[in-house]
């Protein structure tokens, strides 16, 4: 059966309106969260911390392709001190100093133990899981790093104020999960929290960690053993 001119005008804006229907392709979401640590920070700046989201659902994302990152050390410090990585990710550590440094982590990250290396020398390692892995020098107590690496293309760094903001996110329902440096796992655990994004829905958040407990401030060599007093070390 043929199709008048009007039955086609009138097929075509049923068409129309179902397209009015459908998201548009490539349409992204942005979350704007913040950390409320009041009566927790008394320096005006919040501690580092990091917030990823996975999606609620079977479909994940692609995963970010591992990159490779240096960790230097310089002046008896890691720089930077904070580094978030995609996992599979490869972090070189080299020696920047004049005199010896043995790097290690024996956290629920990546564990490792580079052992004793001189000036000028560098080692690698594979981040291979994800997770968050604590990094220290076994010689000076005073040394320490965080490596996040993360399996989801989808997180923030805070700045000084605590507030982050995550980009291109496909509408969806998220888990929210943040690392604040100086606070307990169990407690940051407690923060997870799910949120869903979409045409019109809230996209701004605030995460009270007013009640997150606080990790022991010292740390142990990596024999489990304190560090001996910095007078006597050769290095």
């Amino acid at each position: 059966m043929r199709m008048t001119s009007k039955t086609r005008l009138w097929c075509f804006a049923v068409h129309l309106a179902a397209l009015a229907w459908i998201p548009l392709a490539g349409h992204a979401e942005e979350l704007h969260a913040r950390l409320d640590l009041s009566g927790q920070n008394s320096t005006g700046h919040a501690p580092a911390a990091v917030l990823w989201m996975t999606p609620v659902s079977d479909t994940k994302p692609a995963p970010p392709p591992p990159g490779h990152f240096v960790l230097a050390q310089k002046n008896r410090k890691f720089v930077p001190h904070l580094l978030v990585i995609p996992q599979g990710s490869i972090v070189d550590f080299p020696n920047e100093d004049p005199f010896f440094h043995n790097v290690f982590s024996l956290f629920n990250g990546k564990r490792f133990d580079l052992g004793l290396y001189e000036a000028g020398k560098s080692k690698r390692v594979v981040f291979s899981r994800e997770g968050i892995s604590y990094i220290f020098c076994n010689i000076h107590p005073e040394m320490s790093a965080v490596v996040l690496s993360l399996d989801t293309p989808y997180y923030a760094i805070a700045d000084h104020t605590g507030a982050f903001r995550v980009d291109n996110l496909p509408p969806g329902e998220y888990a929210v999960h943040v690392w604040v440096e100086g606070w307990t796992q169990g407690s940051l655990d407690e923060l997870i929290r799910h949120v869903r994004l979409g045409p019109g829905l809230p996209n701004s958040i605030t995460i009270d960690a007013k009640m997150l407990r606080r990790e022991p401030s010292s740390h142990t060599n990596k024999f489990g053993n304190p560090y001996e007093k910095q007078p006597t070390s050769p290095y």
